[in-house]
C-alpha cells in the first residue's frame, strides 16, 4: 500500500488549501481513512476521518472550516482546509487502514509520507 499525499503550501490565515492523498495496492473501503496532522514537538492527532460507512468524523478544533471527501474512482482522499488559522500549521498526513472513531491515529495500519502546511498570520 502507498499513500501519497499533495497540496500542502503555504497560505495566509484565513486562506484556503484542498490536499489531496493518491492510494495504490488498498482495498478502497475496506476500513477507515483519515486525516492527520503534526506539529513539532507535539503529538500526532486525527483531524478528519472518513468511516466505511462514509460517515465522517472531525476534531472539535476544524468542525465548520475542514471537509474530508472521497473520490473512489481515482482511489484519492481529499481535505479542503478552509479559513485556515495559523495553529493549523504543520505536517500532514493521510492514513487508511484504520476505524473506532477514525481519528485515532493507533489504528491505522497505513501512512503516507506528509506534506507541510504553514499559515501565516
Amino acid at each position: 500500500v502507498q499513500l501519497a499525499e499533495s497540496g500542502g503550501g503555504s497560505v495566509q490565515s484565513g486562506g484556503s488549501l484542498k490536499l489531496s492523498c493518491a492510494a495504490s495496492g488498498y482495498r478502497w473501503g475496506a476500513r477507515c481513512m483519515g486525516w492527520f496532522r503534526q506539529a513539532p514537538g507535539k503529538e500526532r492527532e486525527g483531524v478528519a476521518g472518513l468511516r466505511i460507512d462514509d460517515t465522517t468524523n472531525y476534531a472539535d478544533s476544524v468542525k465548520g472550516r475542514f471537509t474530508i471527501s472521497q473520490d473512489r474512482a481515482k482511489n484519492t482522499l481529499y481535505l479542503q482546509m478552509n479559513t485556515l488559522k495559523p495553529e493549523d500549521k504543520a505536517m500532514y498526513y493521510c492514513a487508511a487502514g484504520g476505524c473506532s472513531g477514525a481519528l485515532e491515529p493507533g489504528t491505522y495500519l497505513y501512512w503516507g509520507q506528509g506534506t507541510q502546511v504553514t499559515v501565516s498570520s
